[in-house]
């Protein structure tokens, strides 16, 4: 799943260097943290939250087989 957000977001923003993203796993979830640049912040999150959502959706929809939870946090 980290590869996954990575490759999304480094899709994304102008600077692809400063995409960070770091996973976390816990006994019944996995929380994805996507860091990012300030001034690419709104390509990732989108008008209103689209793209942030649309991310989340396609992470959701990867990790269906999988029984533990996937959270996408962007910081």
């Amino acid at each position: 799943m980290k590869g996954l957000v990575e490759v999304i977001a480094k899709s994304l923003v102008d600077n692809p260097d400063e995409v960070v993203v770091t996973e976390t796993e816990t006994e019944d979830s996995v929380v994805i943290e996507l860091k990012v640049g300030p001034s690419d912040m709104g390509k990732v999150i989108g008008r209103q939250g689209r793209i942030a959502k649309a991310i989340r959706t396609v992470v959701k929809a990867a990790s269906s087989k999988s029984e533990k939870k996937v959270i996408v946090d962007i910081m």
